[in-house]
């Protein structure tokens, strides 16, 4: 199961909205979460799409957000929204029902029960490439 890695991968991006994201968080939190090696790839390519992909799925976020533009949203949901565009857009191993599932949990963990819904009104209009 990688939620474990997803979870790693949001508090990294997280960490980042405030400038404390760097290789050694990342390999702190892996260590304390006990990832496996293949959760600590997983998290990596999660990383690696995301910092490719930001401008993208910030794209999207506003498209879908009437209500809060993406610039004004919560650091918590904004990064759970990038973590899942990332598995939705670019992980076709990875049911989208799943990625949806793990962000509302990761949002009602960080964020609140509000966002929880919020963050899967916006990913369940959004569609496989």
């Amino acid at each position: 199961m990688r939620t474990k890695a997803r979870e790693v991968a949001f508090q990294v991006v997280f960490a980042s909205r405030f400038g404390e994201a760097d290789k050694g968080l990342k390999n702190a939190l892996c260590k304390k979460e006990k990832l496996t090696k293949d959760d600590i790839e997983y998290c990596d390519k999660i990383l690696s799409v995301i910092d490719e992909k930001e401008e993208e799925f910030s794209s999207i976020i506003d498209e879908r957000s009437l209500a809060f533009p993406e610039s004004r949203l919560f650091p918590a949901d904004k990064s759970v929204l990038l973590v899942a565009l990332a598995e939705i857009l670019y992980f076709d191993d990875i049911p989208r029902a799943v990625s949806i599932n793990e962000g509302a949990n990761i949002a009602s963990k960080y964020s609140s029960e509000k966002s929880a819904s919020f963050i899967s009104g916006i990913l369940s209009g959004v569609d496989k490439k």
